[in-house]
């Protein structure tokens, strides 16, 4: 039998540490996973059951009263005030929903509440509040606003969440909010937000590179990765999903149509600007469980 030239060899197996090395950093929990079952089957509503055009705007209380009231998990983001009380709003700047400049985090909860929501009556929610409206009745999925090297939010809010009776979860783009439960947390479902930020025009540096293809899942050990669903053939995501039995959360889901297109793709699933025809729905066994 011939063989192969040294160099050869040692190019095959450069290959195969590398891809190990690959696998090995973008692995989730795989031992001691918290119960994932109650999560399941159940649609969730991103930043509400909202209408940015309604008196319902997106991370209102009247948007959660109308989730919780239709039987949808929701999706909320969380951030700090200047004075250290955790509110629920999506953007860092007041701009978009509030229509002045500024920060969030340049305010106090008392100062945030001059301002409306998109033109309506609706103010930004503590998130102390929207745990006492909701009180257990659908699950939740709480996003952590992390920026950077801060991550004071997280003990404030897992304050709240630690009182809270209901089911909920959490997730972050920031890995080092998920780091934080791990060390401290580990009983707390926790989730990798992601995207494809190159093809999504915000890649910036080796950071959103990691953050694209998972590589820092080794050190945070999430137990889902929520991923863009417009970008599910992300080669990262898919080994989650398929070689390690990683939950899949597909976000933010915009129609029917493309909601049943990813039942084999995804476990849970995000969505806005629409109606689902089920309350429930489940891309486990590509089935629907009855509203």
């Amino acid at each position: 039998m011939m063989e192969l030239p040294t160099s050869i060899l040692i190019v095959i197996g450069a290959i195969l540490v590398l891809g190990l090395l690959y696998l090995f950093m973008i692995m989730p929990r795989i031992w001691k996973k918290p119960e994932k079952s109650p999560h399941m089957g159940v649609l969730y509503a991103h930043r509400g059951l909202h209408d940015n055009d309604s008196d319902a705007p997106e991370n209102s209380m009247a948007a959660f009263r109308k989730a919780v009231e239709a039987g949808y998990g929701i999706e909320l983001d969380v951030q700090l005030t200047k004075d250290k009380i955790p509110v629920i709003f999506h953007d860092f700047t007041l701009d978009r929903i509030c229509g002045v400049s500024g920060r969030v985090d340049a305010f106090t909860y008392a100062e945030l509440q001059q301002f409306t929501l998109l033109q309506s009556k609706e103010r930004i929610p503590k998130l102390e509040d929207f745990l006492a409206m909701v009180a257990g009745k659908v699950p939740l999925i709480v996003e952590l606003k992390v920026e950077w090297m801060d991550i004071s939010l997280c003990p404030v809010v897992q304050r709240l969440l630690s009182e809270y009776k209901g089911v909920y979860c959490i997730e972050s783009f920031n890995p080092l909010a998920l780091l934080w439960y791990r060390r401290n947390y580990r009983q707390v479902m926790r989730g990798q937000l992601s995207t494809n930020f190159r093809r999504d025009g915000e890649y910036k540096n080796l950071f959103y590179f990691l953050l694209t293809h998972l590589l820092t899942n080794f050190v945070t050990s999430p137990d889902f990765i929520a991923y863009n669903c417009q970008f599910k053939g992300e080669p990262g995501r898919i080994i989650c999903r398929k070689l390690y039995r990683s939950l899949a959360v597909a976000w933010t889901v915009k129609n029917q149509k493309q909601l049943e297109s990813l039942e084999k793709d995804f476990d849970l699933f995000i969505f806005d600007s629409f109606i689902p025809k089920d309350t429930k729905f489940s891309g486990k066994n590509n089935e629907k469980v009855g509203a």
